[in-house]
């Protein structure tokens, strides 16, 4: 996807939200294993990937109005083996079938030695599967996630500063200088990708340091976990954050998809994905977006 039609979809539906698809099968509402298992044929085995895909598209076709983004973490598949990854790959034709204007992110954290990288990026930006854009580890350097920027309207997705509370141990770490060690990231990077095809990950929680971001790429977009479940602050992320295109695609996964165990998991879905878009449209009018 371009980054002009990112940002008509941003302004058309007035959200900037992006819904991860992160399906612990141990959360999974019991009602949907139990259709899975009523819905199987005679000598076909149950099996717990039909019920993350099930699971899923329930969530998909709930949220799909209020968001524009959907980020699968191939954590939650690749733990249920062949079939988990079967059921990746079935989640995003899903999705490209009945919401071709959603932005698809694969949350894979991918980075190593130049011809592997390539190898990672043919993965998920070629074949039917294939994806708008794709977390990437900066830390092995250029050659490591050059092979990843060489697709036409494929982004990459750098870890910058994350939302996590291990982030301090070495993302804040200061040079000689003063400079700290996520300013490095987005400084060097910038020699690898543009605005067009790099984004960074900065997790919510980081407050009032994105105003220290936004001094460096005022332009890139910036993905934004941790709102909701981790406790990062909508408000303060746009304060500081947002920019004239917007720039943010604020990820909620938790809070959306298992904020309701029983049968009207889909429903609490919806109304959690709701709530957070008519934030966000209070927030884009502050802007004048």
């Amino acid at each position: 996807m371009e980054r002009k039609e990112l940002i008509k979809q941003i302004r058309d539906k007035r959200t900037f939200l992006c819904v991860g698809l992160d399906p612990d099968i141990k959360k999974i509402p019991q009602c949907v294993i139990d259709e899975c298992k009523a819905d199987l044929e005679d000598g076909e085995e149950y099996d717990d990937s039909l019920a993350l895909m099930l699971f899923n598209q329930y969530i998909i076709d709930a949220t799909a109005p209020y968001c524009v983004a959907y980020k699968p973490n191939l954590a939650f598949y690749e733990s249920l083996g062949a079939n988990g990854m079967v059921a990746y790959e079935e989640t995003v034709a899903y999705i490209r079938e009945n919401y071709p204007n959603h932005f698809i992110i694969a949350d894979a954290k991918r980075g190593d030695i130049g011809n592997t990288s390539a190898m990672y990026a043919r993965s998920f930006f070629e074949g039917s599967s294939q994806v708008d854009a794709l977390t990437v580890a900066p830390y092995m350097g250029e050659d490591s996630v050059t092979p990843f920027l060489g697709y036409k309207d494929k982004w990459v997705i750098l870890l910058a500063l994350t939302s996590n509370k291990g982030s301090h141990d070495f993302q804040l770490m200061q040079d000689a200088d003063g400079e700290r060690l996520f300013e490095k990231v987005l400084k060097t990077s910038q020699q690898w990708g543009t605005k067009d095809n790099m984004m960074y990950v900065v997790g919510a929680t980081q407050g009032k340091m994105f105003e220290d971001i936004r001094k460096i790429v005022p332009d890139h977009f910036l993905l934004v976990p941790g709102v909701g479940a981790q406790g990062g602050s909508l408000e303060e992320v746009c304060q500081y954050g947002m920019n004239a295109d917007c720039g943010l695609l604020v990820n909620s996964s938790r809070g959306i998809i298992f904020a309701s165990n029983g049968t009207d998991f889909a429903d609490v879905a919806a109304q959690k994905a709701r709530e957070l878009q008519e934030q966000m449209d209070v927030e884009l009018q502050k802007k004048g977006i």
